[in-house]
């Protein structure tokens, strides 16, 4: 492993230039396209809580009440508590990670510079970085399943016997992203990123009094209404493990860093002031929606609870159509913004490659190639989301292999590491117990997810639904 403070960043800087993302002339990150074009430091911290609420608060909360049909009330409720503190703790750690080397005049931009400099450049260029891009990459190729499905939802409240099919809604949305993918940088999406904060609550709201309207309302779900966890004693095993991916996956974030990145220098604290509006909105959304909705519907609950709003054959809907359709419009506008703040991280990589820092971001030289390989990316996600709808079984992978490791693991070993707290102190006890239990927790939940894509694949086909 690599020190923390490599020599290069040992480079004498003016004071007043300390925390400057291009303080140093010599530094890579002064001549990197990705850096000045994609992760500009013009914002406050109100914009990274923009930033935070919409890379944490998605549609994917409305997968909630189902992980408690897989855990029951109070597995449910206590890994929901749980996995929030722990989240929160662990994202503060990463910020305060940040300040420190931005106090030494080195300010790190983007999640593999902080792997490099902490755990050595083998481990952010063959794990970290890879593993970011996949999560980031699969966060997109969501976006156009879920808008997909509520474009789907809308059409067929309308037109009950229509015959399009799920892949040609879910390409209608990826042609949608495709204009916003344009969107030059992360600190551009600020303004859309403070409407996607009000849409999140909007149909959390709409979801919630749904869920406590019908659980009053509907005799027949009142009367099958049950919380106890289905399946043999295998099956509810795999269960836990696959609700505790699905939860972990609800409160992932794998661009902290990308995030602080378009702070304004100086960046010290600023990050925690965004954490506490992005919690604010997360405690208010998260515990509303999962108590609300399995209440109402127990272990019937389905993957996303918007499915629940629609009874059993012959699939009426059991709220009043202009609700059903004002929540899925706010749910199908918050999914673009979500995909496209996922798809920065791409996009930085795209800069990096294929953009000429010494000449201008607008030029021709350096749109042209943005704009092919922006568009290919949501191409490619596009047609993979059409190809492979498994909405809740993906979301327990990612969470798996790749928000528990992110968010749950790394943090704290880079804060051990960059730190090197005494190993008497409550500090290095808690994050190496923290670290070392996510990890027998990605081993377990990956199994148990994979397994239950692996049983849906026997019953689906491709460009089905």
């Amino acid at each position: 492993m690599g020190t923390v403070v490599h020599s290069s960043v040992t480079v004498e800087v003016p004071a007043s230039n300390k925390e400057n993302g291009h303080a140093n002339p010599s530094d890579p990150h002064q001549r990197d396209a990705g850096a000045l074009f994609v992760l500009k430091s013009r914002g406050s911290w109100l914009h990274s809580g923009y930033h935070l609420t919409t890379s944490i608060v998605g549609p994917v909360l409305l997968t909630l009440p189902f992980s408690f049909t897989l855990l029951g009330w109070i597995g449910g409720v206590l890994w929901l508590t749980l996995a929030g503190l722990v989240t929160l703790y662990s994202y503060n750690l990463l910020s305060l990670i940040l300040d420190h080397h931005a106090q030494l005049g080195f300010r790190q931009l983007r999640f593999r510079d902080m792997a490099t400099h902490i755990l050595g450049p083998r481990w952010a260029k063959y794990y970290v970085g890879p593993l970011q891009l996949v999560i980031c990459f699969g966060a997109v190729i969501s976006g156009p399943l879920v808008g997909g499905q509520s474009l789907k939802f809308i059409y067929l409240l309308y037109k009950p016997e229509g015959t399009m099919r799920l892949y040609e809604f879910i390409v209608i949305f990826g042609a949608i992203t495709l204009g916003l993918a344009q969107v030059p940088s992360f600190h551009s999406l600020r303004h859309m990123n403070l409407f996607s904060l009000i849409l999140c609550l909007a149909y959390s709201v709409c979801s919630t009094i749904g869920s406590i309207y019908i659980g009053h309302h509907s005799k027949d779900i009142a009367a099958s209404r049950s919380y106890s966890v289905n399946g043999s004693s295998i099956e509810k095993l795999f269960g836990v493990f696959n609700g505790i991916s699905i939860i972990s996956t609800t409160y992932g974030c794998g661009i902290i860093p990308e995030i602080q990145a378009t702070i304004a220098a100086p960046v010290k604290g600023k990050m925690f002031k965004g954490l506490i509006v992005c919690y604010s909105v997360i405690f208010t959304t998260y515990f509303s929606v999962a108590i609300a909705g399995y209440w109402a519907f127990g272990n019937q609950t389905s993957v996303t609870i918007i499915s629940n709003f629609m009874a059993k054959p012959p699939h009426k809907p059991l709220l009043p159509t202009w609700f059903l359709f004002i929540t899925n419009l706010f749910i199908i506008l918050q999914a673009l913004a979500v995909t496209v703040i996922y798809m920065q991280p791409t996009n930085e990589l795209f800069e990096t490659m294929f953009a000429d820092p010494k000449v201008g971001e607008f030029s021709v030289r350096n749109v042209v190639p943005r704009l092919i390989s922006r568009s290919l990316s949501v191409v490619v996600a596009t047609v993979l989301a059409a190809m492979l709808p498994f909405f809740g079984d993906i979301m327990a992978v990612f969470g798996a292999f790749g928000c528990i490791p992110l968010d749950f693991i790394l943090p704290m070993v880079f804060f051990n590491l960059t730190f090197k707290p005494s190993k008497r102190s409550l500090i290095f006890w808690a994050n190496t117990f923290i670290a070392l239990s996510s990890s027998v927790l990605v081993v377990i939940g990956a199994v148990a997810s994979v397994r239950q894509i692996v049983l849906d694949a026997k019953t689906y086909n491709l460009f089905s639904g």
